[in-house]
């Protein structure tokens, strides 16, 4: 049970990190960061500082010049640290990282983790299919002291042509729930908000879909909670260039990723140092 701070002792400050992958998103980019940037956080009673890091995955549309406007500057390259300087920048707190050539989705996650300076991390897709002004109330456990790991649950009722793919999630989450004692909704939700040492802790490894159950599997293996809420969610069907998954390329890994890590062992004291990071931040009430 994590203990609240003293009636009297403010909260210290909350930094977020919100990781953005990008591919080819010229049509949403600019407005999902805007919408990130803005998110009312004034209810949570603590001081939320906002660090946004998008990583372009190479893309080959109009995303790079999109970026580097937001950014007011060339974007950063891997592990090049922070460009200072930027007067022309429109996005407070946004930092910009482009890979040399095309390298995935979870490339894209791992290059953002490894420059984030957040105290917690959610991902954020680059597209409309997840709600920014959702992650809030995500937040609100965290500094409630409910819990260390938040999940945003989507309804996965097969709605915006999704049936197949939202049976295969339900599938997935039930086979995570029995293997791992859980009693999730939505496994490979995006929306998966945590400690970023946590996360970085896990040396994630999986590269597509199957890096969900990964992060899922390594939370439960390292002793945490899973804290679950509702949030909205605007599929865009294959045809109209949503995702294309398959049983094959996407499903299977997910599935050998949920049995492989079963037994993976988390770094020693991970547990303790994480409970001890989110009672500074807890807001009594």
């Amino acid at each position: 049970m994590v203990e609240p701070s003293a009636p009297n002792s403010p909260a210290k400050p909350l930094k977020l990190s919100v990781l953005i992958p990008v591919w080819n998103e010229q049509a949403s980019v600019e407005d999902i960061v805007r919408r990130v940037s803005t998110m009312d956080v004034s209810h949570l009673g603590t001081p939320v500082e906002l660090e946004i890091i998008c990583v372009d995955d190479f893309s080959t549309d109009q995303s790079e010049n999109i970026l580097r406007r937001l950014h007011g500057g060339p974007a950063e390259a891997p592990g090049e640290g922070p460009r200072d300087g930027l007067i022309d920048a429109q996005i407070p707190g946004l930092r910009v990282i482009r890979h040399p050539f095309n390298q995935g989705k979870g490339a894209g996650i791992r290059t953002a983790l490894a420059a984030a300076t957040g105290d917690y991390c959610i991902i954020q897709d680059a597209d409309y299919e997840y709600d920014p002004a959702d992650i809030p109330r995500l937040l609100e456990p965290i500094v409630k002291g409910k819990a260390t790991v938040v999940y945003g649950a989507r309804p996965l009722d097969g709605s915006g042509g999704r049936l197949v793919m939202d049976a295969g999630n339900r599938a997935l989450t039930i086979l995570t729930n029995v293997l791992y004692g859980t009693r999730l909704h939505d496994m490979e939700t995006c929306y998966k908000l945590l400690p970023t040492d946590l996360l970085r802790s896990f040396t994630l490894e999986c590269s597509r879909f199957d890096m969900e159950p990964e992060i899922t599997a390594k939370v439960k293996r390292s002793g945490h909670d899973i804290f679950e809420l509702p949030i909205s969610y605007y599929p865009r069907p294959p045809g109209q260039g949503g995702k294309k998954l398959s049983a094959r390329k996407d499903g299977l890994p997910a599935l050998m990723a949920l049995l492989r890590y079963r037994f993976w062992k988390a770094p020693p004291g991970a547990l303790e140092a994480h409970r001890l990071q989110q009672r500074q931040h807890v807001v009594s009430t």
